[in-house]
């Protein structure tokens, strides 16, 4: 066999689904000059023209994401590019006039135990020449001449398959341990609280208990009870209001009336004054208020008087505590069960900002108090079909980069959460951007982040998973689109959804 002779005739069983486009004479030595198979011999090279054939094709869409691979394509010349289906569009992902490169049932050695469908779509930008071979023929020629590397490349593809549902299953196993730790520490602080302020609120009842049967044996008229009464409601209002107008003194502040009370109580003979001060300093109750007590009650009930309005106001600062708390308590459990909503599939819509929130809650260990988180919600958005678990799990993915980057617990910055209609299509698409003050990504790190097993954490400290689970939860199950860009200052994911469901059939 001469390297000049073509091989002409029509394909063998390259034909009938693999015609796309008339047929040209095949030659051994054009199919040699292409890097894909410069190193056949002769008798291979002969092969691939018996069982393939080069094919003219005219422009447009010659492969379909998602259809059957029945073929494989090797560009001869010509120009093409690629796309990926995101949403209701075809994304190009690369163009190029590679002699060479090749497309479609690249994997027909795998067989059954993985999905044969083209990955992508392929279009032809420009009249090109193509070497087309059936995805049996390939198979063949794969197990036939190269079955070493065939065995290297299963081990490979299922092993890292493998090796990834293993990691993404650890990936979030340390994610739930990590949030369950903060979850706890979260619930312990308010319940301890509420513990300390329901004991001293049972000393304090006591007090009043006693104080009670004081005022009652003491030297006090019908009117005077009355009227203190009254005084005591009075001084309750006043502990509210100052709780609703948020007109707390500063602690330098609070120390000054603090001291003007101490002297108040010394000067009308009141024992441990100090105390008294801080209940009536936190109400908003000074000298002036006090001597109307003064005048209704004898100089020597007067310490009696006073202490029972000051135990007052403490049970009722008491009990606002163990209400924050209380409340605090029943909002942390509110996030985790709204966060933990797992497998739930959208046959309901889900408001994004009670994801958000709920999100932000579990991740507040993980902030610090040196980070500002400021939301900036569109609070006219729709409800989205969304899969709600996992989309908290891009959150939580997302936000907790954003906090290691601006120094987790001990570091300093500003998370910002936006919500907004898509800007290019307002009635299809909304936008969730997380932005943070870190350092940013490194510009030759940026186009990896979404690769897996890819990190720049130390031994030990990351998965490499958490980036390509958020993108693989966003893009495959959500049909939505996850962006990222980053300078220093200034990093912000972008995550696009759209407010059709993504699966309709899922109800």
């Amino acid at each position: 066999m001469t390297e000049q002779q073509p091989w002409g005739g029509q394909a063998g069983r390259g034909a009938g689904p693999c015609v796309v486009g008339p047929e040209e004479p095949c030659d051994l030595d054009e199919l040699r000059t292409l890097f894909l198979f410069e190193k056949l011999d002769d008798d291979q090279l002969v092969w691939l023209c018996e069982h393939g054939a080069v094919q003219q094709v005219g422009p447009g869409m010659l492969l379909t994401e998602g259809d059957p691979a029945l073929c494989l394509f090797v560009l001869i010349d010509g120009e093409v590019a690629t796309y990926r289906r995101v949403g209701d569009d075809d994304v190009e992902v690369n163009r190029t006039d590679l002699r060479g490169v090749y497309s479609g049932a690249w994997s027909a050695y795998l067989g059954d135990r993985v999905p044969q469908t083209y990955q992508q779509s392929l279009r032809v930008l420009r009249p090109s020449r193509f070497y087309v071979l059936s995805a049996d023929d390939f198979r063949d020629l794969m197990t036939s001449w190269f079955p070493m590397a065939v065995h290297l490349l299963e081990g490979l593809f299922f092993g890292q398959k493998s090796t990834e549902r293993a990691i993404g299953q650890r990936e979030r196993l340390l994610a739930l341990g990590s949030l369950s730790a903060g979850l706890t520490h979260e619930l312990n602080n308010p319940a301890a609280a509420a513990s300390r302020a329901t004991a001293t609120l049972r000393e304090r009842v006591a007090g009043m208990r006693h104080k009670l049967s004081f005022i009652a044996a003491g030297p006090y008229d019908r009117t005077s009870i009355a009227t203190l009464i009254q005084l005591q409601e009075e001084a309750v209002q006043h502990l509210h209001d100052a709780a609703a107008e948020g007109t707390a003194p500063s602690p330098l502040e609070a120390s000054d009336r603090e001291d003007e009370l101490v002297d108040w109580f010394d000067g009308h003979g009141l024992r441990a004054g100090w105390d008294l001060a801080p209940a009536f300093v936190q109400a908003g109750i000074d000298g002036p208020w006090l001597d109307k007590v003064a005048a209704l009650v004898a100089p020597d009930a007067l310490d009696g008087a006073v202490r029972w309005i000051g135990y007052t106001l403490e049970t009722e600062q008491l009990m606002g505590e163990i209400e924050d708390a209380t409340t605090r308590i029943s909002t942390l459990v509110a996030a985790a069960k709204q966060y933990s909503q797992i497998g739930r599939a959208p046959e309901g819509r889900a408001d994004l900002h009670e994801l958000l929130d709920s999100t932000l809650v579990m991740l507040e260990h993980a902030l610090g108090p040196g980070i500002d988180v400021v939301r900036h919600y569109d609070r006219a958005l729709p409800p989205v079909p969304v899969y709600a678990a996992e989309l908290n799990q891009v959150w939580t993915n997302i936000v907790d980069n954003a906090a290691q980057a601006m120094g987790g617990r001990d570091g300093s910055g500003t998370l910002t959460v936006t919500t907004r209609r898509a800007p290019d299509a307002p009635d299809d698409a909304v936008e969730v951007e997380i932005g943070d003050t870190g350092p940013g990504i490194p510009a030759d790190v940026l186009p990896r982040i979404f690769e897996p097993f890819f990190t720049t954490k130390p031994v030990g400290s990351g998965t490499g998973l958490g980036l390509d689970i958020a993108w693989r939860i966003v893009v495959t199950k959500h049909h939505g689109d996850l962006r990222v860009t980053s300078e220093p200052g200034s990093t912000r994911f972008v995550v696009r959804l759209p407010l059709t469901d993504p699966n309709p059939d899922s109800a």
